[in-house]
């Protein structure tokens, strides 16, 4: 049962953002060089930044910066764009260019950063009474994704966000839906499907009474079983469970949901050790605990910020201590930025082997290194040899089609492959796992511009 927090916390403390309009105002701003402000100001005209208070006091280590995992978590950074695109972008900005030509020229480079992979905009929108459901994905038989209107940003940016799309102001690459009562149509159409993960940018970010809007529908439908609540919230602003104005009320939503007979599952997308360390953090865990939800840790491998196996040992056993549940470690997805934080395949599984070799059995929970790519959830397994080759021993731990998941199945082994689209199956055998038969798109989407881009050289 949720506890009134008001009168043992003090005065709460206010969220405070920071973007590229207004980040010269941190004191911090100042410990960056000219050259670390313009890589950020430039990248940023592409990407999108936004950080808050809490992440610049208590979560970056600036006697550290810009090396810091953090600072790099948050803050552009120079390689996450090709050397042309990132000189068109500074030619621009040293030149004091319009925000139209600004604009015109970063969605031109948004549109070659693979802005939705694997299907996401093409194949994985349903429909009901011939309606398409903008606000709702459906990729995988059990599962259905839900995108609230009210929820397309968050408390910080993650510089590595493969939903980078989302928060560029490009309508058309976005997913949102207004209100949850098409959801709760297709969903009692669609019994097959137990799970509904609401997702975004981050919920977290509405008010608790917007949230029970949604809660109201979902708990209708008898067929879902458990709801799920992706969030970065919790490592970026604690504070949302401990003394927003409405924590309380947010967490009696949780509470509505176990008492309707579902299970509640926070996806708490921790990326470091760190941001699960503080105070605040550990009060805002056991606060959700206390309401009958779990949560479940999961993160991508990210060169920069978590490529050490220490890192991730360091991670899980903190999350276990305090309740947390080791989920998933996921592949950098092959949009956006990939390029500045992939590591290859072999490496991604090596660090994971020698994390999992550190920790108990009750960590023992989490699976990767996986990659979310067009088929489903690919799990690399290992390395060994077949016939005298050495191989990738992969699986899919989810799939469109249900039939493949949990078969072992071979790949060439590549030391340079960082994504699934680089693997070539070892035999015969295996290329049904990589000749996968696409669906009939759900929409098709033009993303074209008037003319070819034209980027300027500057000197």
């Amino acid at each position: 049962m949720v506890r009134d927090n008001s009168d043992n916390m003090g005065q709460p403390p206010k969220f405070k953002v920071l973007t590229r309009a207004n980040i010269e105002k941190a004191p911090e701003w100042n410990r960056l060089s000219a050259e670390i402000q313009e890589s950020v100001k430039t990248v940023s005209t592409v990407l999108p930044f936004r950080v808050n208070q809490y992440v610049l006091d208590e979560l970056i280590d600036w006697d550290n910066a810009p090396d810091d995992p953090m600072f790099q978590l948050t803050f552009p950074q120079r390689g996450m764009l090709s050397d042309e695109h990132y000189k068109a972008m500074r030619t621009l900005v040293r030149n004091g260019a319009e925000k139209a030509e600004i604009d015109e020229t970063a969605n031109r480079i948004r549109l070659q950063l693979n802005p939705h992979p694997a299907g996401q905009l093409t194949h994985n929108i349903p429909t009901v009474d011939g309606e398409q459901l903008p606000g709702v994905q459906h990729k995988y038989r059990e599962t259905a994704l839900f995108f609230p209107s009210a929820g397309q940003t968050c408390h910080a940016y993650c510089t590595f966000c493969f939903r980078w799309a989302q928060f560029v102001g490009m309508n058309d690459l976005k997913f949102a839906a207004k209100e949850a009562s098409q959801l709760r149509k297709y969903l009692e159409r669609h019994p097959e499907i137990t799970d509904v993960l609401i997702t975004g940018g981050d919920p977290m970010v509405m008010k608790a009474k917007f949230f029970g809007a949604i809660v109201d529908e979902i708990i209708k439908v008898d067929s879902v079983r458990t709801v799920r609540i992706g969030t970065k919230s919790v490592a970026y602003w604690p504070q949302r469970f401990v003394s927003d104005n409405d924590a309380d009320d947010m967490l009696r939503q949780f509470e509505r949901i176990a008492s309707a007979g579902k299970h509640v599952a926070v996806m708490g997308h921790y990326n470091h050790p760190v941001e699960i360390s503080t105070p605040v953090a550990e009060e805002c865990v056991r606060r959700i605990r206390s309401t009958g939800a779990n949560i479940r840790m999961q993160s991508p491998i990210i060169r920069h910020i978590n490529d050490d196996a220490n890192t991730w040992a360091e991670l899980w056993r903190k999350g276990t201590q305090l309740g947390c549940i080791p989920y998933y470690m996921f592949v950098e997805r092959d949009t956006g930025a990939q390029r500045y934080f992939e590591l290859p395949l072999v490496r991604c599984w090596e660090i994971f082997r020698e994390a999992y070799q550190r920790i108990p059995g009750t960590a023992r929970t989490v699976r990767g290194p996986s990659m979310s790519c067009f088929p489903g959830k690919c799990h690399v397994l290992g390395i060994t040899e077949v016939g005298g080759q050495k191989a990738f021993i992969l699986e899919y731990l989810q799939a469109r089609d249900p039939s493949l998941v949990r078969q072992p199945f071979f790949a060439k082994y590549d030391h340079a492959a960082t994504w699934y689209d680089d693997l070539k199956p070892l035999t015969k055998a295996d290329e049904k796992f990589f000749t996968y038969p696409e669906p009939a798109p759900t929409q098709t989407v033009s993303l074209t511009l008037d003319r070819e881009p034209t980027f300027i050289e500057s000197n």
